[in-house]
């Protein structure tokens, strides 16, 4: 409690919090005003019938929900964000510019990913906005209505990341993943009224299960996202001059779930694809692209089927993203190059092999958990047969993960400043 009130405490830091909030508080402000002829009640239905939607509106701040100028939020750049990680695997350039670059690389990196942003925003606000048309949820605009809506969200997209980057600057936390997080938490307030006005006595051990469920799943996030196998490593001895240098031991951590949210992201996307393919064929042939579409919808709305292909994608892309982020053959040059290596394990070639039998070990249970995290709404609305009553384990995974990151960036500040003061 100490530690908290030490937050205010210090001029500098309770600056950077108040203008941290500032921004979100100006960000759900952008996210309420709508686009030009939504119809609420047509919205909110096609809302509760597509539950692929729930998972995008995290990523838009809650945007989505009211179709507003941030619906898309920072979805694209978080989109242009994992190309520009798949260019590393399939152009050196990129993968040296990342890796190799240092700081000055990362930030060329990044500059990328931004421009990369706005034609993915472009491309996405006009297919989401086609495929609310076909569906009926708004009716269809004239070429300068959807013109304009474009070009508002587009802007809005790039607002979202331009809020998201000043948070980052304040060195309290991400900025984007606080933008989530805030679309998470603005709707707190009404889940718990929609579930307090369904509740009968009848119910409360249905709630209280349904408390007990929750409580173990957050427990669960926070032990797979600070989950890790150190693995140990020695460093020889080496004699520069008059002094030895080495001879110390420490140890390598391996996070379990060294890919975070991105095998949630790629999965749905994959999700979406067919319906977004489904739209462009009905340009061409309207009769196969609605029994396209028809047949999408009829396979994700069927929950077995759903949970099944949720699972197995994310399941796939955790493995498939921890092979981008971690590479054994570069951990075990780096390593040797710093006089590394691992007891009882030659370097070189045998390290390799062991960091890559280890990682694949560790992600194994990390995938497992990832995937069950996923479809952790379908088996509780399966148990509970309440639908208001669903723990949504993509928002507590993100929820945990902001907080643990931000926590640790405000603690680091606190600590530095109380060394500041011991001198």
């Amino acid at each position: 409690m100490n530690r908290f009130l030490q937050i205010f405490r210090i001029p500098d830091i309770r600056r950077k919090v108040i203008v941290v909030l500032g921004l979100l508080v100006a960000y759900r402000f952008l996210a309420a005003i709508p686009i030009p002829g939504v119809d609420a009640l047509r919205l909110e239905n096609y809302f509760n019938s597509n539950q692929l939607l729930g998972f995008l509106n995290f990523f838009s701040g809650g945007g989505l929900e009211n179709l507003s100028v941030m619906m898309l939020g920072v979805g694209p750049y978080i989109t242009a964000t994992i190309i520009m990680q798949l260019f590393t695997l399939i152009f050196p350039k990129f993968k040296e510019m990342y890796y190799e670059d240092g700081a000055r690389g990362r930030a060329k990196f990044n500059q990328y990913s931004r421009l990369l942003t706005v034609p993915l925003a472009v491309f996405q606000a006009y297919g989401f906005l086609t495929l609310l048309v076909s569906q009926g949820v708004i009716d269809r605009p004239d070429a300068w209505s959807m013109f304009t809506n474009v070009a508002a969200i587009s802007a809005g997209s790039m607002i979202a990341l331009w809020l998201g980057e000043l948070i980052t600057e304040q060195k309290i936390g991400n900025g984007v993943s606080l933008v989530i997080l805030a679309g998470i938490v603005s709707r707190l307030p009404a889940d718990i009224r929609l579930a307090l006005l369904q509740y009968t006595p009848a119910k409360l051990p249905t709630y209280i299960g349904f408390v007990a469920v929750l409580l173990i799943v957050i427990f669960g996030v926070v032990y797979l996202n600070e989950g890790e196998r150190k693995v140990p490593v020695a460093y020889a001895r080496r004699v520069r001059g008059m002094k030895m240098y080495g001879g110390v031991s420490s140890y390598l951590p391996l996070k379990v779930n060294q890919a975070g949210m991105i095998p949630l992201i790629f999965a749905i996307s994959v999700l979406l694809f067919p319906q977004f393919i489904a739209q462009v064929l009905t340009a061409f042939a309207p009769a196969a692209g609605a029994q396209v579409n028809e047949f999408v919808v009829r396979i994700l709305n069927n929950q077995l089927f759903y949970g099944i292909i949720y699972f197995s994608l994310v399941f796939a892309f955790t493995y498939f993203y921890t092979s981008i982020t971690f590479n054994p053959s570069e951990v075990a040059k780096n390593l040797q190059r710093g006089g590394g290596f691992i007891p009882g394990i030659r370097p070189g070639e045998m390290t390799e092999q062991y960091f890559a039998k280890t990682v694949n070990r560790v992600t194994f249970f990390g995938a497992i958990f990832l995937g069950l995290v996923a479809v952790l709404p379908i088996i509780v609305q399966s148990f509970t047969g309440v639908a208001v009553l669903t723990v949504s384990g993509t928002a507590l995974l993100i929820v945990v993960a902001v907080a643990l990151e931000t926590m640790r960036q405000i603690d680091s500040q606190l600590t530095v400043r109380e060394y500041e003061g011991i001198q």
